[in-house]
Formats: C-alpha cells, structure tokens, sequence
C-alpha cells in the first residue's frame, strides 16, 4: 500500500502554451506545486531527513532545527511528522502568515527571528541552538543529500519527459540544491544542455531567490555546474507569476514567475530548442502578500 512519501516526485511537465514569444522552442514547466506538501522542496525535506535516518545522524530522540525561508520548513514539517521526529524551525518574522500556520499545523516548533536580520540571522540563531543545545541541524545549505535527492529524481524525470531533448534547465536559485543536482544528472547525458539559474538584481526581494553573502554562501553550489547566471527584478517575477495564472492557468509563486521570466530572456535568440523552468511552488502561500492584487 501507497503511504504519502511514494507520492513526493514524478511531477507533471507540462508545454506553455501563450507566453512563449518563439515557436521555434518549447517552453516546458515542472508543476512541483504537485508534490504532496505543495512544493519542490518536499525532495529535499526527505533527502535531508531519511538520508540523516540512515546515517544514524538522526533517531526517535533528536532534535531538529533549519532555517527556512518557507517551502522547506513545510515540507520538513510533513516529513518529521511521518517519521515521529521532533523539529523547531526558525524563519525571519516577515515570512507569510500561510506559511508558519501551515509548519505548526503539521506540528512543528517555529521560531521568528527579526525581519531586518534575513535569513542569515535564521541560520545564526539554528547553530546557536545547535552548540548550546544539542539539536541536529539539517543544513539544506551545505548537505548533500538537498542536491542528491534532485540528481536522483528531478533531473531524471526531466530527461525522461522531454524523451531527452532538453537544450536548456531553467531554476531559481535559492539554497541551488535544485539547481546543483539536476545538472549533474543532465549534464552526465548531454553536456551540451544549458543550465541556467535565475537570481535577484541589486535590492529585489524574491521569496525562494537569493544572491548570498559570500560568508553565506551555501557549501553545496559549485558556480562551474551552472553556465550562466542571469538576473531577476522583483517586477519582472510578479509580473510573470500574474501571467501564468491569467494566460496559463499556472497558479504558483514569485520565484517561479523569476524562472519563467528568466527563460523568455534566451528563447527569442534560440533557432530550435527544448527549455524547461521549474515552478517551485504553489500560488496559494502567497495569498496573505501583494503578489496577485
């Protein structure tokens, strides 16, 4: 019999069919908002924890803590949960009201910490815990069961859908475990895909995107697996992320509207072509926010 975790994976990919302004390429999205806890990071909350259970990292009587922008924390809230693990998640004060109801609703501990100090001070405040307390970190910013859990599953369900003729991967870049593992898996058939990861411009604030401080910089990204790096305002990911609602039917949040715009940057200039985004998430975390007034 099927339990919930069976069903995290094997998202539908689907063709865009108005906003591709080139119909010389295919314009593909992956609906990861279809996964069990409603986003892509439900791969990651079972990487980081069952790969933690299996190397004895974690047992019935650890405690765990992350720091979590949102999607992660929801997912690890779900995970924990089926396997009966305790877990405190800490977010910046500002994170959408959907979001910490959601993880408490699942039954986790959350903890907010102060808006002005980001994320970084969600990760101060995780290690602290870790070095006084004795709680387990899951650390999606520097284990590598975040990207692994991607080279196993997302990267294969690509290659496998577009019946490997993908030219080139979208993704927002966040903690780049998405990013990270699905090259690997693509780049090991066909070196000649494009991987290309979408961060915000100077002072855009895009929820699941992040350009990091150097001192923050997540241990698992290797700049060299990503070809290029381009650029995102704050308008131009709500603009799209209205788009796909209105034109595609595709209801999700402001960093998939970041991947998407970021594709319609290369595909005019492309004469053929296969080009995959990942949409990350679902439109309705971001309903509590200005992002579809």
């Amino acid at each position: 019999m099927a339990t919930l975790i069976d069903f995290i994976g094997n998202t539908p990919l689907v063709e865009l069919q108005h906003i591709n302004p080139n119909k010389k390429v295919r314009l593909m999205a992956k609906l990861e908002g279809h996964n069990p806890g409603g986003s892509v990071k439900d791969r990651t909350a079972l990487g980081l924890i069952q790969g933690g259970i299996e190397s004895g990292l974690i047992t019935q009587d650890s405690k765990l803590i992350e720091a979590t922008s949102g999607n992660t924390g929801i997912a690890l809230a779900m995970i924990a949960r089926l396997k009966n693990v305790y877990l405190e998640l800490v977010m910046p004060e500002n994170a959408t009201k959907e979001r910490v109801l959601t993880m408490q609703a699942f039954g986790a501990h959350v903890i907010l910490t102060p808006a002005d100090a980001g994320m970084e001070g969600a990760i101060d405040y995780a290690k602290e815990k870790v070095r006084k307390e004795g709680y387990v970190m899951l650390d999606q910013f520097g284990n590598s069961n975040n990207p692994n859990m991607h080279y196993k599953t997302t990267g294969p369900e690509i290659f496998r859908d577009t019946q490997g003729e993908i030219t080139h991967f979208v993704s927002a870049m966040g903690t780049t475990g998405t990013i990270m593992g699905v090259s690997a898996y693509l780049k090991e058939q066909n070196p000649l895909i494009e991987i290309i990861g979408a961060q915000p411009s100077e002072g855009a604030k895009i929820p699941g995107i992040r350009k990091w401080p150097e001192a923050y910089m997540p241990k698992i990204f290797d700049r060299s697996r990503v070809d290029k790096i381009i650029e995102v305002t704050e308008s131009e990911a709500k603009i799209m992320a209205r788009r796909l609602a209105r034109e595609e039917g595709i209801f999700c949040g402001m960093s998939s509207g970041g991947a998407v715009s970021t594709a319609l940057k290369i595909i005019p200039a492309l004469e053929h072509g296969v080009v995959v985004c990942i949409i990350c998430d679902r439109g309705d975390r971001y309903l509590s926010t200005d992002l579809f007034e």
